[in-house]
C-alpha cells in the first residue's frame, strides 16, 4: 500500500526527479527491501558468476553507485550501476526523460550524466556486495579516443566490481554505436579483455548491444564477442517508434519498456541461434512480469534484467518476477534455471 502511494505521488513529478527522490527514498530505508529471493531452482551461474536468482536491475537506474546498497536487499540477484565514464559530465540537457504511460515505456536522451569514475568506484568499494554488483562502462562524450575510455574505466574500477559491461548500444552518445562496427568492436573488445588479464582480475565481461541490428551486424558480433567476452546483453534501448502513443512519442532518445520487448527477445533468440548457445546471455528490454521474464529465458537467458518495468510495477516488481518465475520453473518441471534456456527459442526466430 505504501509503495503504491508512493508511486502515485511520484508519477505526478517530473520524471527525472521522481527518480532521484526515489533513490533518496531507498537510503533512508523505504521500500520492499526484504533481501534477495532465492531458492534451488532460481541459483543459477552466469558466465561463472553465482547469483541467488536471475533477475537482475539494468544499468541506469542507479548511476552513480549511491543507492546499491540497499538495492541489493530489494529481491534482485545481481545489480548493473553506471554507466561510469573516466571524467564527471553532465549529460545532455533537461529534460531528457520522458513517460509514455500508455504504453508502459520511457524514452531516455542522458548521454551518460555520472560522477565520473573516482566518484562511484569509491562508492562502490565503500559498501560490502551482498551480490554481484556490476559496472557498465562509458566513454566521454568529447573524448579524442572512445574504445581507450572504457579499458580506462575497467582499470580504475576492476577491484572493486564484480562484472563489468562494455556499453556501445547506448543512442544518446553521438556516434557510440559506431564502435559496434566489426573492426572497432573487435579493437575494442581487445583492449578492454587486455587491462582484465593484465591486472589479473577475474570478473566476466560482457557487452551490451542494441536492438537496432541487421542479422549480418548480428552475426558479425556474435563471430567478434566469442573469444573475447563472456556473456552478452541483449539490449539496450532502441530508436524505433512504431506504434507508439501519447505527447512523448517523438522524443529523440532511446524508447525502453512494453514496445521493447518483442524487437529484443527476437535480437536475443538469433544471439542464442548464433553462438550455440555456448555464450550467455542476460535478456533486457520490456521484461515487467514472471511470464515476460521466463519467456526471455526460454528464448535463450540466462538471466533477465529490469528497468522501465520498475517505473510502473514499484520496487517490489523484482521480488514478484523472483517468486513467480521459481513457480514457472516448477510447473514445467525444471530443476533449475539452465534447464529452461533456449527451449523455446524456435518460437522468437
Amino acid at each position: 500500500m505504501m509503495e503504491r502511494l508512493g508511486m502515485a505521488l511520484l508519477r505526478r513529478l517530473d520524471p527525472e526527479r521522481a527518480h532521484g527522490l526515489a533513490l533518496t527514498a531507498l537510503n533512508a530505508g523505504l521500500g520492499p527491501l526484504h533481501g534477495p529471493i532465492t531458492s534451488p531452482r532460481l541459483v543459477t551461474r552466469i558466465a561463472g558468476m553465482a547469483v541467488p536468482n536471475p533477475v537482475g536491475l539494468a544499468a541506469g537506474f542507479d548511476k552513480n553507485a549511491t543507492a546499491f546498497g540497499p538495492l541489493q536487499r530489494a529481491g534482485f540477484g545481481f545489480l548493473e550501476v553506471g554507466a561510469a565514464t573516466p571524467r564527471p559530465q553532465p549529460g545532455n540537457p533537461r529534460p531528457r526523460l520522458f513517460r509514455l504511460t500508455e504504453d508502459q515505456a520511457a524514452i531516455n536522451r542522458f548521454g551518460f550524466n555520472n560522477d565520473g569514475m573516482a566518484a562511484i568506484a569509491r562508492r562502490l568499494g565503500a559498501t560490502d556486495h551482498e551480490i554481484p554488483v556490476g559496472l557498465n562502462l562509458g566513454a566521454n562524450k568529447d573524448s579524442t579516443d572512445r574504445a581507450a575510455d572504457f579499458a580506462t574505466v575497467l582499470e580504475h574500477c576492476g577491484p572493486v566490481i564484480d562484472f563489468a559491461t562494455v556499453n556501445v548500444s547506448s543512442p544518446n552518445t553521438e556516434k557510440l554505436r559506431d564502435l559496434q562496427g566489426p573492426a572497432a568492436l573487435r579493437a575494442l573488445l581487445d583492449g578492454v579483455k587486455a587491462i582484465r588479464d593484465d591486472h589479473g582480475y577475474t570478473m566476466p565481461l560482457f557487452l551490451k548491444i542494441a536492438p537496432d541490428l541487421t542479422d549480418a551486424e548480428l552475426h558479425d558480433i556474435a563471430e567478434i564477442a566469442a573469444p573475447r567476452v563472456d556473456g552478452i546483453i541483449a539490449t539496450n534501448t532502441t530508436l524505433d517508434r512504431h506504434g507508439l502513443h501519447g505527447p512523448h512519442a517523438s522524443e529523440a532518445g532511446g524508447l525502453s519498456g512494453q514496445p521493447l520487448f518483442e524487437k529484443s527477445t527476437r535480437t536475443l533468440a538469433r544471439l542464442h541461434q548464433l553462438t550455440g548457445g555456448a555464450l550467455p546471455l542476460i535478456g533486457v528490454g520490456g521484461v515487467a512480469s514472471p511470464e515476460q521474464a521466463y519467456a526471455k529465458i526460454k528464448a535463450g537467458a540466462s538471466a533477465v534484467q529490469l528497468y522501465t518495468g520498475l517505473v510502473y510495477g514499484g520496487l517490489s516488481l523484482a521480488a514478484d518476477i523472483a517468486r513467480g518465475l521459481d513457480a514457472l520453473l516448477a510447473a514445467d518441471g525444471h530443476a533449475n534455471v539452465a534447464q529452461a534456456v533456449g527451449t523455446d527459442r524456435a518460437r522468437w526466430l
